[in-house]
């Protein structure tokens, strides 16, 4: 079981005491999420407070229990203060990137910590790249760069199709996020482990090339 740090405790910790005020009062939710038309007319707080507001217990629980599991290799490869700067450089990058995808639908809005819990998960996968990481219906562990891919190559599919009620584009900017933030913390990637970092920016690359071709 992974050893909770202090840094790891004070953001679940702040995602559970917001999320829950926003459960039981309707106008502090309205207030804070991520709303086009709102951070449009000014109010760009939004796009720091909506990543510490979910819809449920169970969003909730999915993405701290999620970033339980990535934080600490972060912390390991990093420490506590880097890490923190990834999460909310990866919250950021996510309600940025909405916000430049969605900038003409006022009527727009999303909650969740899940572009900065990505932006982690991106993190971790560019430092241990060949951990194993299992996930649903798939019978064996797959390693982590995999999924990394895969996971970013569905949030492309899932913003040019509009699956779902989910925020695919805070998810993609969070992992940008992430993946910048560990080059500017960790240069000597881009030479130990170039093909890594190659590879994992693909569909970062493949996303603007999209955009800039009208295809997203």
């Amino acid at each position: 079981m992974n050893n909770l740090s202090v840094a790891t405790m004070a953001i679940i910790a702040a995602n559970v005491i917001v999320s829950l005020k926003g459960f039981n009062d309707t106008y502090f939710f309205d207030r804070y999420k991520f709303g086009i038309g709102a951070i449009k007319s000014g109010q760009k707080e939004r796009m720091l407070t909506s990543g510490f507001l979910h819809v449920d217990i169970s969003h909730l629980f999915f993405n701290m229990f999620t970033l339980y599991f990535f934080a600490d290799v972060v912390i390991g490869g990093f420490g506590s203060i880097k890490f923190l700067i990834i999460y909310f450089v990866s919250l950021v990058g996510g309600s940025l990137l909405a916000l430049f995808f969605h900038k003409d639908e006022p009527y727009y809005s999303a909650v969740g910590a899940s572009g900065a819990v990505t932006g982690i998960l991106y993190a971790a996968i560019l430092l241990e790249p060949e951990m194993q990481l299992g996930i649903m219906f798939i019978p064996i562990p797959l390693p982590a760069y995999i999924l990394g891919i895969g996971y970013l190559l569905y949030s492309i599919y899932g913003m040019k199709s509009r699956l779902g009620n989910i925020g695919h584009t805070a998810h993609f900017g969070g992992a940008v996020g992430g993946y910048l933030s560990t080059i500017i913390f960790m240069p000597s990637l881009l030479v130990t482990d170039t093909f890594m970092m190659v590879i994992l920016a693909l569909p970062i690359v493949l996303l603007f090339v999209l955009a800039r071709a009208g295809k997203i």
